[in-house]
């Protein structure tokens, strides 16, 4: 049986999986993320890999990193939920385990991982949004991940849905990510409750009367069981994504669009909408065929799964 280990490191975890040729984890180990503490990250990652390994014989690990990862799969160029900034995270890594590593950026993983055993699968092409506080993108292609020139290719959420709209967090302004994130989610719904409050009673309830004590459980909760105010919010991130999918699909042709991250926990009540504007904003295709939308399957485990396999493929 081939081994691989793979590292998820998220801005207060750092999860790890000890995985197998056909995408089963057979053992997991988690270590909290320091905070601001480069040393401290690679220690903790190093960790996780030595309680994976026990006894094992381990061909190599592969670490999936939030942020701008080199060509050649070295170093964390930009990550700014760790405030790396041309960190060689692989050389590191592998200088403490004694392993083969490989570095990817945590949504190329992600769409790896759903591509290889997850909704993706049987698909040669395929787009993953990762809808979270922010949103992170993977683009797969003839089996093979998009990653461009400089290794930092497929930022969807950095694309621009509104001509000189919200200023972003890259500093550019207008990204899909300010307008169809979680955290737009939350600003969308706690705008209408304070518009709107008699439309939003469920809402409202639930946060404890409280339109800035709103959070996206109580969005989801009071989106499916009908609220109007939180039904919107899901409708108007719906738009968002429905509409930035459109546009992939009429430059890749993927066969499938796959949506993850925390928000698609909510189910229909988001991906009802995102296929809806998704339909309309691709009517003029009549007949044609486009991708579908899917929902993750691997939920959480995907970046784990997915930075396994490339290291087996890639060392």
């Amino acid at each position: 049986m081939s081994l691989t280990i793979g590292v998820d490191i998220g801005g207060t975890k750092v999860g790890g999986g000890l995985v197998d040729e056909d995408g089963r984890i057979h053992a997991t180990a988690l270590r909290p993320t320091p905070a601001d503490d480069t040393s401290g990250v690679i220690q903790a990652v190093s960790e996780v890999v030595e309680e994976l390994r026990g006894e094992h014989e381990i061909e190599a690990v592969g670490i999936g990193a939030a942020g701008w990862i080199s060509a050649d799969r070295s170093t964390v160029m930009l990550a700014p939920n760790l405030s790396w900034r041309n960190e060689p995270l692989r050389d590191k890594v592998a200088a403490a385990i004694g392993l083969p590593v490989v570095v990817e950026n945590d949504a190329n993983v992600a769409i790896w991982g759903e591509h290889r055993f997850g909704a993706a699968q049987g698909f040669r092409s395929s787009v993953l949004y990762t809808v979270g506080t922010g949103i992170g993108g993977g683009i797969v292609v003839k089996d093979g991940l998009l990653r461009g020139t400089n290794g930092v290719a497929a930022e969807i959420g950095h694309m621009r849905a509104v001509p000189e709209g919200r200023v972003c967090g890259c500093g550019r302004k207008g990204c899909l990510e300010q307008y169809a994130s979680g955290r737009a989610l939350t600003q969308a719904a706690r705008e209408g409750a304070k518009a709107e409050p008699d439309k939003a009673a469920l809402l409202l309830d639930l946060a404890g009367g409280d339109p800035d004590a709103i959070t996206g459980k109580e969005i989801t909760g009071a989106a499916q069981q009908g609220d109007a105010v939180a039904l919107a919010a899901f409708d108007t991130i719906g738009y968002y994504l429905g509409n930035s999918a459109a546009d992939l699909v009429q430059l890749i042709d993927p066969g499938v669009v796959i949506i993850a991250g925390g928000v698609v926990d909510a189910g229909d009540v988001l991906l009802d909408p995102v296929r809806k504007h998704y339909a309309k904003a691709l009517a003029e295709r009549v007949d044609l065929p486009v991708a579908e939308i899917k929902a993750a399957t691997l939920g959480s485990k995907a970046g784990v799964i997915g930075a396994a396999d490339l290291a087996r493929h890639l060392t």
